[in-house]
């Protein structure tokens, strides 16, 4: 099975290297960037991506706010949180909006890889 992604990140260094990870997998199809909760918005509704990474802090839209938009017009999105933010606050707004995934920066490439493998999980 092949996967479009969805990366939204406001950082452009971040999302080039999630964009170039997921890539580099032969799993993985199609790869779309956004920069804020906005942009994923659009892009999400216009593309269904397989899978969005979501990044919390964000302008115009913060990550919550936009996976939570996504949410209730596709329950079955699988949206998974990559941040900076250890606060378990932060880890239990993302339980409660049906995030089954929480990614902590820095990441290593093979957290990001086991995502791949395990998109038809989440």
């Amino acid at each position: 099975m092949v996967y479009n992604i969805l990366v939204t990140e406001d950082s452009s260094f971040m999302r080039t290297m999630l964009t170039d990870i997921f890539k580099s997998n032969s799993s993985v199809g199609e790869v779309y960037q956004a920069s804020n909760g906005v942009e994923a918005l659009e892009i999400y509704k216009d593309k269904k991506p397989d899978l969005v990474t979501m990044d919390i802090d964000m302008p115009e839209m913060n990550g919550f706010e936009a996976a939570k938009k996504i949410k209730s017009s596709d329950y079955r999105a699988k949206i998974v949180i990559v941040t900076s933010s250890h606060k378990k606050e932060a880890m239990q707004t993302a339980k409660e909006l049906g995030i089954k995934e929480y990614i902590t920066k820095p990441f290593d490439n093979i957290k990001i890889e086991q995502l791949i493998e395990n998109i038809s999980e989440l």
